[in-house]
């Protein structure tokens, strides 16, 4: 019995044994497995930049600026996808379209949130209360957030980030995400300007310095107060609000908010066009030029098989018409941006905030005023013009292939602007204030730098005050909105039931802040 009993105890402890070992060498294999390269938890400071060049690369400067300077009639779309949204064809409602920056925006609202999440005050871990990090996240989350209701209208927002309590986020209210916005840009005013520079270097934008940030944060109150003005309660209190973010904002383009690029990177819209050569110079937007004789014409265009610099004149026969292209490649001309690899992009410029203030005091009658802001916008979107040319002369991509022909008269000074301005923007002006500010920020934004965006804002908000300044030429629809993205509308059933009628809604639905319900 004894023996037997010494045959059972035993192999019960080699079973357990075998268990063991069955488990711990089971965990092992799951150890070498992994990928140890692969960070699964990384301090602020190291999100931050990833969330900066997504938002300059994806969201300013990409696809919806691309898109949206067919929309607006900065250029024609030409070929492909571009070439269908210039005819309004079902490219500018179907989910896919857009479906990347949808992609995107979310993933920067995820890890903005992120960001807010590891530094709170009562957080675990390297971050907790580094109120300096988090006001660099708030704002940047603000940014984003801006874009994707701008675009998209209402939207996912609160739901965001956590996929086990809510899988299929329902879209919050354009009105209540705007709230939002402005309450994160107060706290990260308030964050950046308590906290140390904790992120130093990993901030690609201000290398952490918190003042830069401040302006960023008020500049952006100002551009998001006059996004709002149809919705206003009092735009007396408004316009004064917006006039006083605007003096705590940027004070020259030296400390505007922008991703720079140096050719080991590359500007978007550079680096769309050079891939796909999609888009090509346009009749709408040189007819806005000569009806002023804008020196700018003289220096913005090229011919898109010879590289060839092309006068203002000679340049007519190579233009697309708006809307009615024919689909190719290589024949039309080409504006200058087409080149710009080493242009940055703007998320709020000095030139845009002098344009902002120059629109809020003819609002108020103060003609004159805006008049003297006015010609020191249109300075200073000279200069801007001037560093989208130089990054087109000095494109190494470019240049690797020979370079476009090289000009022969002198960058655009601040002389030659206030030139401009005096012989033909003054006597527009004097005409008709607000038409002329309106149309002067219109060809302000007109570059590589990802300000389209704005300006296909601004027009959905003058068409909500009944004011149709910018005379487009094309007989399509005007898209009002986008259509939410592909992954969602298949996958989210919130987001599939507010996608209605196959996206033909974004041809008939205002966003909230242009007069619609959503």
């Amino acid at each position: 019995m004894k023996k037997i009993y010494r045959i059972i105890k035993t192999g019960l402890i080699l079973s357990v044994a075998a268990i063991s070992f069955a488990a711990c060498s089971e965990d092992f294999m799951d150890e070498i497995n992994k990928d140890h390269s692969v960070s699964t938890n990384v301090t602020a400071k190291f999100i931050i930049p990833d969330l900066e060049l997504r938002t300059a690369q994806n969201i300013v400067g990409g696809d919806f600026n691309t898109y949206f300077g067919s929309y607006v009639e900065y250029w024609a779309g030409t070929h492909n996808q571009l070439y269908k949204a210039e005819n309004r064809d079902a490219e500018v409602r179907v989910a896919s379209t857009f479906n990347n920056n949808w992609g995107s925006i979310y993933e920067n609202i995820r890890n903005g949130k992120l960001v807010l999440a590891k530094c709170a005050d009562d957080a675990e871990g390297t971050d907790a209360g580094d109120a300096g990090a988090r006001g660099i996240g708030e704002i940047l989350l603000a940014y984003n957030l801006a874009v994707a209701t701008d675009v998209f209208g209402d939207t996912p927002y609160t739901q965001v980030g956590d996929i086990v309590a809510f899988p299929y986020p329902e879209a919050d209210s354009q009105e209540s995400i705007y709230k939002e916005i402005f309450n994160l840009l107060d706290a990260g005013i308030k964050d950046v300007t308590s906290g140390g520079n904790t992120v130093g270097q990993y901030d690609l934008i201000y290398n952490g310095n918190p003042q830069r940030w401040v302006e960023l944060a008020n500049g952006l109150k100002a551009r998001y107060t006059l996004r709002l003005l149809n919705r206003s309660g009092s735009k007396d209190s408004d316009y004064a609000k917006i006039l006083q973010y605007i003096d705590a904002s940027f004070k020259s383009a030296a400390t505007q908010c922008s991703m720079l690029y140096d050719g080991s990177n590359q500007n978007p819209m550079f680096d769309f066009e050079w891939s796909r050569d999609g888009i090509s110079s346009c009749t709408s937007m040189y007819g806005k030029l000569m009806a002023r004789n804008d020196p700018r014409a003289e220096r913005a265009y090229w011919g898109s098989g010879s590289w060839a610099h092309y006068s203002a004149a000679d340049v007519v026969a190579d233009l697309a018409p708006t809307g009615e292209p024919e689909e190719c490649q290589y024949v039309y001309a080409y504006d200058v941006f087409a080149f710009s690899e080493l242009a940055p992009v703007h998320l709020l410029s000095y030139h845009e905030l002098l344009f902002i203030k120059a629109e809020v005091l003819v609002r108020l009658g103060r003609t004159d005023e805006a008049k003297d802001v006015l010609k020191q916008a249109v300075e200073a979107a000279f200069a801007n013009f001037e560093v989208n040319v130089d990054g087109a002369l000095n494109s190494p991509s470019v240049n690797a292939y020979g370079g476009i022909e090289p000009l022969d008269s002198d960058p655009l000074t601040a002389a030659d602007a206030d030139a401009y301005f005096d012989s033909e923007v003054a006597p527009l002006f004097d005409a008709d204030p607000f038409k002329e500010t309106m149309l002067q920020k219109y060809i302000g934004l007109w570059g590589a730098n990802g300000e389209t965006v704005e300006t296909y804002a601004d027009i959905r908000r003058l068409k909500a005050e009944g004011k149709d300044v910018y005379g487009l030429l094309n007989t399509g629809k005007f898209p009002l909105r986008c259509p939410y993205g592909q992954d969602d509308v298949v996958a989210n059933p919130n987001i599939a039931k507010i996608y209605t009628d196959a996206g033909n809604y974004v041809f008939s639905e205002n966003v909230w802040w242009a007069g619609g319900n959503r």
